[in-house]
C-alpha cells in the first residue's frame, strides 16, 4: 500500500479538523483575537472585546456538524490557522478564521481564503460566500473588500450579555454581511 508523501518543509496542508484538534483550535482563536498576544498581529479585536472569543463546545459543535467543516491548515505539523466553512442552501458560510497572530500580514490569509472559496465552490456548489464582520473593524474589511467581497449594509446585533462572545468595550458593536459571489 503506497503513502501518502511527506509535505515538503514550510507547506501548507489544509485538513478537516477533528474532535481531538479542539482545544488547539480554541487556543489559536483567542491567540489571533484576544488578550496582549492577538496584539502582535493586525485581527486583534482587543481594544473593542475582552474575554473569550469561542470555547471548546462551540468549536466541537462546528467540527460535528454535518453542514460544516472546520478546516485545520498545518505548516511542518503545527496548527498555523483555520476557518469554517458552513452550507447555507446556495451560499456558504467562511466564520472562525485565525492565522496565528506571528504569520499575519505576510500572506496567509489571502491563501486560506482562497482555498475556502474553492472548497465551497468545487464541494458543495456554492454560489456566493458569505461572512459577518464587527462593523466597526474597517480595517478587516477593507482587507476583505480587496478581496472581492462587498459590503451588504445588512447588520445584526452583537450579542451583549453573552459572555460567550466576549465582553464588549463600547456600545456600539453590530455585525455587517458580506459576500463575494463565487462563480
Amino acid at each position: 500500500m503506497a503513502t501518502a508523501p511527506s509535505p515538503a518543509p514550510g507547506e501548507l496542508v489544509f485538513r478537516d479538523a477533528l474532535g481531538s484538534d479542539t482545544d488547539e483550535l480554541v487556543a489559536l482563536l483567542q491567540s489571533a483575537y484576544r488578550g496582549d498576544s492577538s496584539r502582535s498581529g493586525w485581527t486583534t479585536e482587543a481594544d473593542i472585546l475582552e474575554g473569550q472569543r469561542t470555547d471548546a463546545q462551540g468549536v466541537l459543535e462546528v467540527i460535528e456538524s454535518p453542514a460544516s467543516t472546520l478546516i485545520a491548515v498545518e505548516r511542518d505539523g503545527e496548527v498555523v490557522a483555520c476557518c469554517q466553512l458552513e452550507r447555507r442552501g446556495e451560499s456558504a458560510y467562511f466564520g472562525m478564521f485565525a492565522v496565528r497572530p506571528a504569520l499575519q500580514g505576510a500572506g496567509l490569509g489571502k491563501v486560506i481564503i482562497a482555498e475556502a472559496e474553492r472548497r465551497a465552490r468545487e464541494d458543495w456548489g456554492a454560489r456566493e460566500m458569505q461572512m459577518t464582520v464587527i462593523s466597526v473593524r474597517e480595517d478587516l474589511i477593507a482587507w476583505y473588500e480587496r478581496r472581492g467581497y462587498r459590503r451588504t449594509g445588512e447588520m445584526t446585533p452583537f450579542p451583549y450579555g453573552d459572555e460567550r462572545f466576549g465582553i464588549p468595550q463600547r456600545p456600539d458593536l453590530e455585525f455587517e454581511l458580506l459576500v463575494k459571489p463565487l462563480v
